[in-house]
């Protein structure tokens, strides 16, 4: 029978998505749980598994095309009769709580149907939670086309091209199927140059890891591919010379207010004209904090740890807002009240491709230096990628923006909405400065703070800003802040 999947609700009730590429065509084979697709909201690229295990029939969206929460998705055609209900977990969740009758009619029901219902009620409404099979035995992978192998000679182009150990001699078996790998793998390959059928003919029964496309790539030369990939960098981009180019003859491009870009407009505009702003700035010798970041450095017991001077600086605010609470609150007009928060939930706006975004570290009062600086690498690493989760994007209630990576001293950053203050960091350079009555070369940054000024007054502001540069100037008053 035909099963046709709605767009679910990808969490915080965002109404759209944009289908960034499609992973399956119509007539493929999909297993359950297997992602057919990437879209993007307006807050950050997600992976949609499938629902069902069976056979795509059609897909009702094309890539680029922005498609309403609930409209169709794509149509499986799957095993099975009426009565196996492969309806997705979504739909199940909200038919089981339908009406009042419905309910009635499953207290009425025998107990092993009642708890039957109820579990199925129980199924979480989440991206990444297919239906459960219709046996209790999980669906085989299957080929894309006929069961079986087809024996086929390897080419003379891919024996040339294809690692020792992924050639054979005399005739080969390759499954007539899509190598299995993730998304981000299959991308990389594609950066890479490389043919993910031939890093799965040296590692046979395997899905295809980051590790074994890098392997492949070092052992065979690629035309025009830079070599030069680690897991700890994002992909390059396409060189100028590849990249699409405005046609000569048009005097305005026009680019389509979608995604990240959309949304991040809508949140400045209502900062800006809902909540008054006001900036203040504070430039402070540094000199001491990046002595001790070079002392970590040496510190075997902290390797795989960068430790930077944002990671100073938002210990340094998750002590300040302790003493200044006022900057850890938000205005809610439609309650009349203020609300202070007694947890800091950290944005850390991060510049994507994509756009701007703002992962939070939540309850970074509680983390030490050292994990709060691993948190801000990981978050910064997963929003490069555009893997950032929209859940993981909201409930801050302190952000900081580090302008200084662009080589920047300071700024006026626009609130984000709901939140009382945002910090910017400057970039720190060696500059001449009074130091114990002479001058001397240090390094000093400057400190940006801007605020809501119907909840913050101008002297908390200052002393939030003292006591930051207060630990920036001197690491060791970070003892005397508890």
């Amino acid at each position: 029978m035909i099963a046709e999947f709605l767009l679910p609700d990808l969490g915080e009730g965002l109404p759209e998505a944009e289908i960034v590429a499609w992973l399956v065509a119509e007539g493929d084979v999909v297993t359950l749980n297997q992602t057919i697709a990437e879209v993007e909201t307006a807050k950050a690229v997600v992976e949609i598994p499938s629902p069902y295990a069976g056979t795509v029939q059609g897909l009702h969206a094309a890539a680029g095309d922005v498609v309403a929460v609930g409209s169709p998705l794509v149509s499986f055609a799957v095993g099975g009769t009426d009565a196996d209900d492969p309806a997705p977990a979504a739909t199940r969740t909200e038919r089981a709580a339908a009406t009042e009758r419905e309910d009635a009619d499953e207290s009425a029901a025998p107990p092993a149907v009642a708890a039957a219902a109820e579990a199925e009620r129980a199924t979480p409404n989440l991206v990444g939670y297919g239906a459960a099979p219709a046996s209790g035995s999980r669906p085989k992978r299957r080929a894309r086309a006929a069961a079986g192998t087809a024996t086929l000679d390897a080419d003379t182009a891919v024996r040339e091209a294809a690692p020792h150990d992924a050639v054979r001699t005399g005739p080969i078996d390759l499954p007539l199927e899509r190598p299995r790998s993730t998304p981000p793998v299959r991308k990389l390959a594609k950066d890479l140059g490389v043919d993910l059928v031939l890093v799965a003919a040296a590692h046979p029964g395997e899905a295809v890891t980051r590790a074994h496309v890098e392997e492949y790539a070092a052992r065979v030369p690629v035309a025009s591919v830079a070599r030069s990939v680690s897991a700890s960098t994002v992909p390059p981009a396409a060189p100028a010379s590849t990249a699409a180019r405005p046609d000569p003859g048009e005097r305005v491009t026009r680019t389509p207010i979608r995604g990240v870009r959309k949304h991040t407009a809508a949140a400045m505009v209502q900062s800006a004209f809902t909540a008054p702003h006001a900036t203040t700035f504070l430039t402070v010798d540094v000199t001491a904090t990046t002595e001790l970041l070079a002392s970590l450095k040496t510190d075997r017991a902290l390797d795989g740890h960068r430790i930077g001077v944002l990671a100073v600086v938002a210990k340094a605010v998750c002590l300040a807002l302790g003493r200044t609470p006022a900057l850890n609150a938000r205005w809610d007009e439609a309650a009349g009240e203020i609300l202070e928060h007694h947890y800091v939930n950290l944005g850390i706006a991060a510049a994507t491709d994509r756009g701007l975004v703002v992962p939070i570290v939540r309850d970074a009062e509680r983390l030490p230096l050292v994990d709060l600086a691993d948190a801000i690498a990981e978050l910064a690493g997963t929003a490069r990628a555009g893997r950032t989760a929209p859940a993981d994007m909201t409930g801050g209630t302190f952000s900081i923006t580090n302008v200084g990576v662009f080589g920047v001293d300071a700024g006026t950053p626009i609130l984000n909405p709901g939140e009382a203050g945002i910090l910017a960091v400057g970039a720190v350079r060696r500059t001449p400065w009074e130091h114990h009555g002479e001058i001397a070369l240090r390094d000093v940054l400057t400190l940006s703070l801007s605020f809501d000024h119907r909840v913050v007054d101008g002297a908390e502001a200052a002393r939030f800003l003292t006591d930051v540069a207060g630990v920036l100037r001197e690491p060791g008053w970070a003892m005397l802040l508890r």
